[in-house]
């Protein structure tokens, strides 16, 4: 993970990252093995396929391929380069009617992702280098080593340049996949976020590091986030994580999120205080002069300016500046007192599947001041005393209710997350986890 600290540092202000994950070798090998059945089935529907009449031959050709077994799948690192694919293919061959004979096909291939003209990740094919040999019955291998058919029908069947053309297709994460990885996830009905690629990953003996900007949309118009003045680093770690996968996200990224949502409207809010204008002029002397019948109390709240969120080590702060209208409701909404309110929540952040779920785990603290009367002055411990219990509640209850559907993560399509640790750090947060290919139906 060190590699991101020179890797994030932006070349320019407005394409700065502000997440990234590392791919670990772990990770690599658990693809491999869930491609393992996937690249058999794609190869048995090739090679199985019977063969196009070859009009060079005077008979057709006699050998035909009934079975296509994976013996190994296997993707190693290649640090600064990229991936090598190898791929052991036995190929169990009817030569005759009464004689079967069994070839290995193998495949070396270098892979790695670049970035296409559209801004998408593309894997693309650096070398491949096929090798088909006959197997031998054990006897025989016991005094010779396999030979390489030259020239023969079995050759001519295979079409070993098209595989290695189409190698690529034999992973489960080919280029469809890859490009999901940019697509839009809802917050809410009209809020979005993607996650943009800044650049070809880069490979590390640690893993493979994808650098990320995240962009906001609300009702379909790209919000401008606020720029952060750091940009995101992270320190190096003690040993190599055992996972699959570590996503890293910066503190910018939950400012921007709640600013995106604060955009949005998501915390402007209606409260009904369990309050009426004949409770409040008990404390309220003047509140009788402005209304001579009993009418309920409303709070109208709204944020005066843009959300705030502080990371520490194990703890996750979100800052919140809301003004209240505080008014009687009759035909029209009446205000006689305008508060502000300054408000501390403690976030809880968990994974399920590829949703971050951030919820208010408390509120830490409520500062509240008063912005104008219509009812004289109002001492800020009488505010607390009439409005702050009802401020508290609703509040957490608000920002629960607006991120109860979670963040989607930055994932590939059929892929989801399991054995999640969610580390807060100072001003960033790790969530090293798993891959897990999810189950196929239909």
């Amino acid at each position: 993970l060190s590699i991101l600290l020179s890797l994030l540092i932006p070349a320019h202000t407005a394409r700065s990252p502000d997440c990234g994950g590392v791919l670990t070798p772990t990770g690599l090998k658990y693809l491999a093995e869930v491609s393992k059945p996937h690249a058999e089935s794609v190869l048995r529907h090739d090679l199985m396929a019977p063969p196009a009449p070859d009009p060079s031959l005077a008979l057709p050709s006699r050998n035909q391929i009934n079975t296509v077994k994976v013996d190994e799948f296997s993707l190693t690192l290649i640090p600064n380069t990229g991936m090598r694919l190898s791929i052991d293919v036995d190929l169990g061959i009817t030569a005759a009617p009464s004689t079967t004979k069994e070839m290995q096909l193998s495949i070396l291939a270098d892979l790695h992702v670049e970035m296409n003209p559209e801004g998408n990740l593309e894997l693309v094919t650096s070398t491949c280098k096929p090798t088909l040999e006959e197997l031998q019955s054990t006897e025989e291998m016991d005094r010779s080593a396999p030979c390489t058919p030259s020239g023969s029908d079995v050759d001519k069947q295979i079409n070993v340049e098209k595989i290695c053309l189409e190698v690529s297709k034999l992973l489960l994460f080919p280029n469809e996949r890859l490009m999901s990885l940019a697509a839009p996830f809802p917050i809410t009905p009209s809020c979005q976020v993607r996650y943009v690629p800044l650049a070809a990953p880069m490979y590390s003996e640690q893993g493979i590091i994808i650098s990320l900007q995240t962009t906001f949309q609300v009702a379909g118009t790209a919000i401008p986030l606020p720029v952060s003045p750091v940009p995101f680093s992270m320190p190096e770690p003690t040993s190599s994580s055992p996972s699959h996968l570590t996503l890293a996200f910066s503190k910018h990224f939950y400012t921007s999120l709640f600013f995106a949502l604060e955009m949005d409207g998501a915390f402007n809010m209606t409260i009904l205080s369990p309050l009426t204008t004949a409770t409040l002029a008990e404390k309220i002397t003047q509140m009788g002069s402005l209304f001579q019948e009993d009418l309920p109390v409303v709070l109208q709240a709204t944020t005066r300016s843009s959300p705030h969120v502080v990371l520490e080590e194990g703890k996750a702060i979100l800052k919140l500046f809301l003004t209240a209208q505080i008014g009687a409701v009759s035909a029209v909404f009446q205000s006689f007192l305008s508060v502000n309110a300054d408000v501390s929540a403690r976030l809880h952040l968990s994974v399920t599947d590829t949703r971050m779920i951030i919820s208010a785990a408390a509120i830490e603290d409520i500062e509240l001041s008063l912005a104008a009367s219509d009812v004289g002055p109002v001492l800020a411990a009488l505010l607390e005393e009439l409005f702050l219990p009802t401020i508290r509640e609703e509040l957490s209850a608000q920002i629960n209710e607006v991120l109860r559907g979670g963040v989607f993560l930055p994932h590939i399509v059929s892929f989801t997350y399991t054995d999640v640790n969610v580390t807060i750090h100072k001003d960033y947060v790790l969530i090293p986890c798993n891959l897990q290919l999810e189950a196929q139906t239909g």
